[in-house]
């Protein structure tokens, strides 16, 4: 009798093979500007915090300082003020494929990792960094659609598209919208960014996390107005785009996330996150998220 093993393109690969090894330490006593200088810098979404033994104490992300921007903590305050703890942990010789499934099931979106024989913080794992060695090994299968693109073959797995993937719930608010409405929405529904669009529907910019922490650099008030601190144009793609398309247009613009039009760009339908890319463990096709036959 045959027997399905549920595998993934992701079983048997270890986490030390997709983590990212830079990791951004600041002391607690560091300031929340400074914590945003670091930020900026090197494009991450959190540093590490270590305690007054230099051992690490907890995190600080953007969406803990766009906290501190809407209670109005003076930008100056100590990080250890607004730092989140403990720490979620991994290892570098656990499989990344419940690393992944530890990360969903605890609802963040990055965990650090520990050495195999040392309680040091030699990593981190974050969406980007799982999507993004999907992506490389898509490039490199036989069966994967890039290569059947290559070489002008038909490719006999389904091609997964935007639409198969991304989010349909789109939150989105007015431009004459105050931050503090942007704020509440984003924290209320979990996100990383939300639309702006004017009275008749049409897409003007979008608000991120990222917008928000360097308006609170700025000394930017929280009773703006939603245009004053939104980037535009807004980043988006049909829904009948290739998922690996969309996949190396996110990683190559350093993005998170990209909105998803219909026919009329002016009009969003949706929202692909790394996330919704990292649950689906496919960088394009679903040759790898098949399952495999084995004699029993």
């Amino acid at each position: 009798m045959p027997r399905v093993d549920k595998r993934t393109v992701l079983s048997g690969i270890l986490v030390k093979e997709a983590m990212r090894r830079q990791v951004i330490r600041l002391p607690h006593s560091a300031s929340i500007d400074y914590c945003i200088n670091r930020m900026i810098k090197y494009k991450i979404n959190s540093v590490l915090v270590l305690g007054e033994n230099q051992q690490p104490a907890g995190v600080v992300s953007k969406t803990d300082i766009m906290s501190a921007f809407y209670a109005g903590l003076p930008i100056g305050a100590p990080i250890e003020k607004i730092m989140v703890g403990p720490l979620l942990f991994c290892y570098a010789d656990d499989e990344l494929e419940s690393s992944l499934d530890a990360m969903q099931q605890n609802g963040v979106h990055r965990l650090y990792v520990r050495g195999s024989d040392s309680d040091d913080v030699v990593g981190v794992l974050a969406y980007p960094d799982i999507v993004g060695l999907l992506y490389r090994y898509c490039r490199a299968c036989d069966k994967g659609f890039l290569k059947a693109r290559r070489h002008k073959e038909e490719n006999q797995f389904q091609r997964l598209k935007i639409k198969d993937v991304m989010t349909a719930d789109v939150t989105a608010y007015l431009s004459k919208d105050s931050l503090v409405q942007v704020i509440e929405g984003l924290t209320q529904h979990r996100l990383g960014a939300v639309l702006i669009r004017n009275e008749a529907g049409q897409a003007l910019g979008v608000v991120s996390k990222s917008d928000l922490i360097v308006a609170y650099k700025h000394g930017v008030t929280i009773d703006a107005l939603a245009a004053d601190v939104m980037s535009s144009p807004v980043v988006s793609s049909e829904s009948d785009t290739e998922l690996a398309d969309a996949i190396r247009q996110m990683l190559l613009n350093d993005v998170q996330r990209l909105f998803v039009h219909g026919q009329d760009p002016d009009r969003i339908i949706g929202i692909l996150s790394l996330s919704d890319a990292a649950r689906f463990r496919s960088g394009s096709c679903r040759a790898c998220t098949s399952s495999r036959l084995m004699q029993a």
